[in-house]
């Protein structure tokens, strides 16, 4: 199979799944990792046979997109922040509203202190912070050592200092074990349950769904740990950053107004949902 026609069955195959456009960078992307060539480089080789270990892996990838594995597990990569960062199932794949969220924390935390990310995953948002913010000491927390490892290996691999920590953040008896202060952000779960039913299968299906779902009866869970924390331990005039459900807004306002929060702002994103919220001390 030559290269051309390799990149045109995939995208063929995908369109189901995703649509035409989304198969169609999903294709490029997945050509590009296993070729090691742009586009361009590309067209000069589209009539020449793969090699043959080169096929097997194509036909490797593409046999597990079918299955509706995501591509950056199939990769093991995803950008986020002009970042590569490494990801498999122990991890959610980071998204593009979040990004938003940490360039809105960029812009706000100026001067020196020190930022929690809670449920750090990845790492993308501590590592991205800690890559910008020279002057801020980033630390991380996740209760699953599994993401921890991974956190750790973008940290170590992109060249950053993150001080991590193993733990339950909806454990308060565990907060006297953090550092004091300034800022804290996060990405945590926030979907509830019921709605599992209407999403992707490429998510619901290997996305660790400990990030992604609360119980439809305590859709807030994290936002009263966050906001009580915050509350407690943050500096005066110190800030909390998340990214909420975007019909939840005005209920994660409300509630970190009753935690003592001076001022809350909430955000829309690039697609004017109401994706993130700021709350002062």
């Amino acid at each position: 199979m030559d290269w051309f026609s390799a990149q045109k069955e995939l995208a063929g195959g995908l369109t189901p799944l995703y649509g035409e456009r989304e198969a169609a960078v999903i294709a490029d992307w997945v050509m590009e990792a296993i070729s090691g060539k742009k586009k361009l480089q590309r067209m000069m080789i589209r009539t020449e046979p793969m090699p043959p270990v080169v096929l097997a892996v194509y036909e490797s990838c593409r046999d597990e997109l079918l299955a509706h594995r995501p591509v950056q597990y199939v990769l093991g990569e995803s950008w986020f922040g002009g970042l590569k960062f490494y990801v498999d199932e122990r991890v959610l794949i980071p998204r593009p509203e979040t990004e938003e969220l940490v360039e809105w924390v960029i812009a706000e935390a100026s001067g020196e202190g020190r930022l929690l990310d809670v449920g750090t995953g990845s790492g993308c948002i501590a590592v991205t912070l800690a890559h910008r913010l020279a002057a801020v000491d980033v630390y991380a927390c996740d209760v699953s050592a599994d993401a921890l490892a991974v956190a750790r290996r973008n940290a170590h691999e992109l060249g950053v200092r993150v001080g991590f920590f193993e733990l339950d953040f909806l454990d308060s008896g565990r907060w006297a074990e953090l550092p004091p202060l300034r800022w804290l952000v996060s990405n945590p779960p926030y979907i509830p349950v019921a709605e599992k039913p209407t999403m992707a299968t490429h998510v619901t299906d290997y996305e660790p769904g400990s990030a992604l779902f609360v119980p439809n009866d305590d859709a807030l869970v994290f936002y009263r740990a966050l906001g009580e924390f915050a509350r407690q331990r943050l500096a005066t005039g110190g800030a909390l950053f998340a990214e909420i459900h975007e019909e939840m807004g005005m209920a994660v306002q409300n509630l970190l107004v009753q935690l003592g929060a001076r001022e809350v702002v909430l955000r829309k994103d690039l697609q004017g949902k109401q994706r993130m919220v700021k709350a002062t001390w």
